[in-house]
């Protein structure tokens, strides 16, 4: 990693790895799940260790128990529609009576957002003051039941992910007290796991999830995982316009000029990490929409996207404004550039048509200078 002292750079080794990727298989296996909730734990930790990295690629020490609130409350929000299955029915996520994260983000939708279509981002700016208290309720959700029950699986407590300074004998007046601490550190080299890994642990969670659903509706699987996490949740028609102007009618990848109105693309693909904030949108051609895929974009074209948060991030401020639309420059840049400085040298960058290039960490690194 770039200009990190040696001293201050954590050293894990491929073991390492592996031995952390087969606990938590053996969690996903072996724990006891009575809703999803576990689930959305996992994906909302590694989000969180991708979204506050620091400059170098490093993921946190600890985030917050109202950090995660805010991560399960992105991850359920869409999952909170009906799906075509099922009737008119919101998907049951629960053994037993509906699991209460979902009620409470059910509750505050019909109040603040009717339309089904409606982002959480829209949602929260409408109704701050009630988006708050459910963040709230989530929260408290959070603290007394997965956090201190997840990493339990074959008759003991393996608590090789995170550490937290309660377990599930907390109250509420407790966790309302000033003495609370709602930190929830991760384990050693735990969090940089959760990021080396993440191309390969969110399918798998996410299939787990999507299993369960299955099972607990009596549903095919076919289309059910598109449904609770397909990039096509949100449309991204609003956007549209105003990202081709912004890059003057020319497709982002190849330059040429667009001649029907394009795609709308996610940078840094949605297989990786689901991002729909504004900085990670570039209007494409739809061949080359279609050619990029799910791959990583080479260095050049990673450039480009860092020339343009620099010279644009006032055009792209005023845009999220006039659309109501989600940006948080920080968190989509730490994502992104944590995913290429982590890169070993000679992955497959797709760079044009059926080119590919083979990646190099010093043309990485140097693709965001201008954000340097």
């Amino acid at each position: 990693l770039p200009d990190l002292p040696s001293e201050g750079r954590l050293v894990t080794t491929e073991t390492d790895a592996i031995r952390f990727a087969e606990r938590l298989l053996a969690l996903l296996d072996e724990g006891s799940f009575t809703a999803t909730y576990k689930f959305a734990v996992l994906l909302g930790l590694m989000d969180l260790c991708l979204e506050y990295s620091d400059r170098f690629g490093e993921p946190p020490p600890m985030v917050t128990t109202t950090q995660l609130a805010g991560k399960v409350i992105e991850l359920y929000w869409p999952q909170t529609t009906p799906f075509e299955d099922t009737s008119g029915d919101v998907l049951r996520q629960n053994t037993g009576r509906e699991a209460v994260i979902l009620q409470r983000i059910r509750t505050f939708r019909h109040a603040a957002a009717p339309d089904p279509g409606c982002s959480l981002h829209r949602a929260r700016l409408q109704s701050a003051r009630s988006f708050s208290r459910l963040v709230d309720d989530v929260e408290w959700t959070l603290v007394l039941m997965p956090l201190p029950k997840l990493q339990r699986f074959g008759g003991a407590d393996n608590r090789f992910i995170y550490e937290i300074e309660w377990d599930d004998s907390i109250t509420r007046s407790r966790w309302r007290s000033l003495e609370f601490d709602n930190r929830i550190s991760f384990v050693g080299a735990a969090a940089h796991h959760l990021v080396r890994l993440s191309p390969l642990l969110r399918p798998l969670i996410q299939q787990n999830w999507t299993e369960m659903v299955g099972r607990l509706n009596d549903l095919d699987v076919a289309r059910l995982e598109s449904f609770l996490f397909g990039a096509d949740r949100v449309s991204l028609q609003p956007v549209r316009k105003p990202l081709t102007e912004l890059q003057h009618g020319a497709c982002f990848y190849c330059g040429r000029a667009l001649r029907s109105p394009g795609d709308v693309d996610h940078f840094l693909p949605w297989s990786r990490y689901p991002d729909d904030r504004l900085d990670n949108l570039v209007v494409t051609h739809s061949a080359c929409n279609r050619l990029k895929r799910d791959f990583l974009a080479s260095a050049p074209h990673v450039a480009r996207w860092a020339q343009r948060l620099s010279d644009h991030d006032r055009t792209l401020s005023q845009i999220a404004d006039a659309v109501a639309w989600p940006r948080n420059t920080p968190r989509s840049l730490n994502v992104i550039r944590t995913t290429y400085f982590r890169l070993p040298d000679g992955v497959a960058l797709w760079d044009e048509d059926h080119h590919f290039t083979p990646s190099n960490h010093g043309d990485l690194v140097n693709a965001f200078d201008p954000l340097t």
